[in-house]
């Protein structure tokens, strides 16, 4: 069974009518090609398949694409602008924060949201913010670090 949906991704709307059964992790990945959500767990239990919606971190595998109906939703597609990458993007390459890159994308999800909500926090509140997302390869120093960086930035402007 298929429903129509109305939603806006990265700025764009989109009014289409998908199964009803499909996850927003398939829908942003499957339907609309944007392969920067990944899948993991499927479980909600990792944190890679993080995006906004409207707003808020969420993990997309949790989620039936028919009950984004008529919200916002950003994946990190949505976060650069023309040619010139988030501040976190930036912030995760220049902190090595980034290593194979498969927790990137949910990483720089929930820093976002953390961050939209709370422009300086402090290192437990980054710890919180990241706590469901988990990376195999960085050991979190980088990645808290490249965190703090953008805060701190955000501070002198």
């Amino acid at each position: 069974m298929k429903k129509r949906i109305e939603v806006t991704v990265n700025s764009e709307k989109y009014e289409l009518a998908i199964e009803t059964h499909k996850l927003l992790l398939e829908f942003l990945r499957d339907d609309l090609g944007l392969t920067g959500t990944k899948e993991s767990c499927g479980m909600g239990e990792c944190g890679a398949c993080t995006v906004l919606l409207d707003g808020k971190a969420v993990n997309s595998c949790l989620i039936l694409a028919v009950d984004a109906d008529r919200k916002v939703i950003t994946t990190i597609e949505g976060l650069a602008k023309e040619q010139n990458l988030d501040p976190l993007q930036e912030s995760f390459i220049k902190m090595g924060a980034i290593q194979c890159g498969f927790c990137t994308s949910g990483m720089i999800m929930s820093a976002k949201a953390l961050l939209n909500e709370n422009p300086n926090p402090d290192i437990s509140e980054i710890k919180k913010a990241l706590a469901g997302n988990i990376c195999r390869c960085t050991g979190y120093k980088k990645i808290i670090k490249a965190v703090r960086m953008v805060a701190d930035s955000q501070k002198t402007r």
